[in-house]
């Protein structure tokens, strides 16, 4: 298992990322390629004292797509970049998978024009996992796409429905549509129009419209919408779990000895839900419809994310979930279906 990591145009650098790297590497024993400036790598790698780690080599990129770079135009402009180059390695399958916290962007664009999409699936969409009271909960579109058309939001819940069961281990999981209420006459054009297609689809559990509110309830296990309102709604909810912690420990501080007692207390138990809520737990996001095992980071990612995104490029490289998208859609393709 050799999985390609860029490491360059993060918001924290490539220190972060490479020390994720090395946790991953130790903990999960299988072999990485940095991609991207070799100096810099090198330099950090002799700062962790691993420059001579025998499951670490270096792919040398000289180029760098930067968050405000436009993606498509850099893509092709910037043939050197270490997404591109990155890409470059697993289009030619000297790595199994990759893993990048740049541009999100720029990550697709690569994605679209260095491997390709599978065939029948129209455009690829970012596969999120947000944590729920009972489990967790895959977010498709999270990003990759602002707009979609009916036809790629029934792609993305067939896709979503794979990624869940392989994943998570969610037999026949419940697929809702994003709207702004639960009846089925509800909503804009998009969501009117993609109703009955779902609720058509042989392949998918469909349970009908659901709210926002019901991604954390654990009432349903892929939730569909396009890129656009998927990125507002996980960013969402990441800051108000950020705030949650943040308020939970001022309102403690502050507080009298007794509150501080209690909270000394409840602090095994307050640690556990801290770790429920941290989207780094869940490492990275799988960008769904391209050829290969492509895992998309945030840009803020640090070292415990990347750490975890390269523990789901192994799982999801062993569970083959990128074939199985890949069988689905070409049978569905044969019948007609699609």
């Amino acid at each position: 298992m050799k999985i390609a990591v860029d490491v360059m145009g993060t918001d924290y650098g490539p220190a972060e990322i490479i020390k994720g790297v090395l946790q991953a590497v130790s903990e999960y024993g299988c072999d990485v390629v940095l991609v991207g400036d070799q100096e810099v790598i090198r330099r950090e790698l002799a700062r962790e004292h691993q420059e001579n780690n025998p499951r670490v080599t270096i792919h040398h990129a000289s180029q760098v797509i930067e968050m405000q770079d436009h993606p498509g135009i850099s893509v092709k402009k910037k043939k050197d970049a270490s997404i591109v180059v990155a890409t470059h390695l697993l289009h030619e399958k000297e790595c199994d998978a990759l893993v990048s916290s740049g541009s999100t962007g720029a990550a697709v664009a690569s994605a679209l024009f260095g491997l390709g999409r599978i065939r029948g699936i129209e455009r690829p969409a970012i596969a999120t996992v947000i944590p729920n009271v009972k489990g967790a909960t895959v977010l498709v579109d999270s990003g990759a796409k602002v707009d979609a058309k009916p036809e790629q939001l029934v792609q993305n819940a067939i896709m979503g429905s794979i990624y869940a069961e392989l994943q998570l281990g969610i037999p026949q999981p419940r697929v809702g549509l994003l709207n702004i209420g639960e009846e089925e006459t509800k909503g804009n054009e998009q969501c009117l129009a993609t109703y009955p297609l779902l609720k058509k689809d042989p392949h998918i559990h469909f349970i009908g419209n659901v709210e926002g509110r019901d991604i954390n309830k654990g009432t349903v296990d892929v939730v569909v919408c396009d890129g656009f309102v998927g990125n507002v709604v996980l960013k969402t909810m990441e800051g108000l779990a950020a705030a949650v912690m943040e308020i939970l420990k001022k309102t403690l501080m502050e507080s009298g000895l007794f509150a501080k007692l209690g909270a000394l207390l409840m602090k095994p138990a307050l640690l556990r839900m801290k770790k429920q809520m941290d989207a780094s737990e869940y490492g990275g996001a799988l960008l769904m419809g391209v050829r290969a095992p492509f895992i998309i980071c945030h840009g803020s990612s640090k070292a415990k994310a990347i750490k975890n995104a390269v523990r789901v490029a192994i799982e999801l490289t062993q569970k083959d979930v990128v074939g199985r998208i890949r069988q689905e859609i070409m049978h569905d393709e044969e019948s007609g279906e699609l």
